[in-house]
């Protein structure tokens, strides 16, 4: 009787190097990543940019160990997949990192597991062009000028701004027009977990405020959505769609982020707290009904990862998403993430540990 062992692929985590320690990026997760892998029978590691010689016999790469609770540097045999970490923008975009990425694509008997993080403009861009995921979008401009911004305003009772390549929440701001009040503009900017709020008679006095907020980051402003909401605070959707064993999009997990108090986003960095959804949308929609509009998220979530992947033209293994629930229940998109951060809800987090290894085995097995 033949039978064929299924040979595991050798899995390299890139990131970039750090004088201080070693590496770049968030060890806990590098190290669930390096413990899941080993566990399932991969040979998995750590590698930088500076040591990733895809032409060397060996490779400089890094292993957790327990006993001594230190990295350890060893010599391992070339990837077959390499799972893209590096852990920030400013990272990316470095000379060296992106023709390391361009030499990673290119390489025979060597796959990419990422190409890169999504910029939000482009992004709403993508959406914009499909018929099926134009309607989720809210209307989004880039910010110019201060005409522009009084249009918009004039249009929708307030507006997020939020910076092109912005993460958890860092950086949004929120604009409002109240004709009813003397003081009728206002702007809440986020800071760590409270926001401050400033009023303003006219929007030119606002302004300059905005302008040194967002500093040299781009922005986009977005219609605001009246997002459903639990005890009053506002929530949305977190969602981790991933590629399977079989390379197809698949949904690892839907977890609800409820604002802090005080908070204009739903982020926990930023005070918001982990929440089940079922919970929260049937406290508004009823159980019937929750169990239809999740049904609906979900299949939303991987129209959206198939239509950002397809007007990318990149090939992507996976992506959080944050959709929102307005309060009549029309889903809303908010944001895509190429390098989802870990999620807390814990059977989320074994899953998607898994899955990292399970596409790995599926871009291996395409190459043979």
């Amino acid at each position: 009787m033949n039978t064929q062992v299924e040979q595991k692929p050798v899995v390299a985590v890139l990131t970039v190097h750090d004088e201080v320690q070693l590496f770049k990026g968030n060890q806990r997760n590098f190290r669930d990543i390096l413990e899941t892998g080993t566990r399932m029978g991969y040979q998995v590691y750590i590698v930088t940019v500076r040591d990733l010689k895809l032409t060397d016999e060996t490779v400089k790469g890094y292993i957790y160990n327990k006993n001594s609770q230190t990295w350890e540097e060893q010599s391992f045999p070339t990837p077959q997949v390499i799972y893209n970490r590096i852990p920030n923008r400013s990272y990316e975009l470095k000379t060296s990192v992106r023709a390391k990425l361009d030499e990673i694509s290119h390489a025979p008997g060597v796959e990419l597991y990422n190409p890169g993080f999504f910029n939000k403009w482009e992004l709403f861009k993508w959406l914009r062009t499909s018929e099926s995921t134009r309607q989720l979008v809210p209307i989004t401009k880039r910010l110019s000028d201060l005409s522009s911004l009084g249009k918009m305003l004039s249009a929708y009772p307030y507006l997020y701004l939020k910076p092109e390549n912005g993460k958890a929440g860092k950086g949004i701001m929120i604009l409002r027009f109240s004709p009813e009040h003397l003081m009728a503009y206002s702007l809440t900017i986020q800071h760590d977990k409270k926001s401050i709020t400033y009023r303003s008679v006219s929007l030119s006095r606002l302004w300059g405020r905005i302008r040194r907020e967002a500093g040299k980051s781009p922005y986009i402003i977005q219609q605001g959505i009246d997002l459903a909401t639990y005890q009053k605070k506002p929530f949305d959707l977190r969602i981790l769609v991933q590629k399977n064993a079989r390379g197809a999009w698949s949904i690892t997990g839907v977890g609800a982020r409820l604002a802090g108090k005080g908070s204009i986003t739903t982020h926990v960095p930023r005070g918001g707290s982990v929440e089940d959804p079922f919970k929260l949308l049937s406290s508004l929609f009823g159980p019937e009904e929750s169990t239809d509009l999740l049904n609906k998220v979900k299949s939303t979530a991987i129209l959206i990862a198939r239509q950002i992947e397809r007007a990318s033209g990149l090939s992507h293994g996976e992506m959080s998403m944050d959709l929102g629930v307005d309060t009549l229940g029309t889903l809303w998109f908010f944001e895509a993430n190429a390098k989802p951060m870990k999620f807390d809800e814990p059977d989320i987090r074994q899953k998607s540990l898994r899955r990292i290894f399970q596409y790995s085995s599926f871009l291996a097995e395409r190459m043979n």
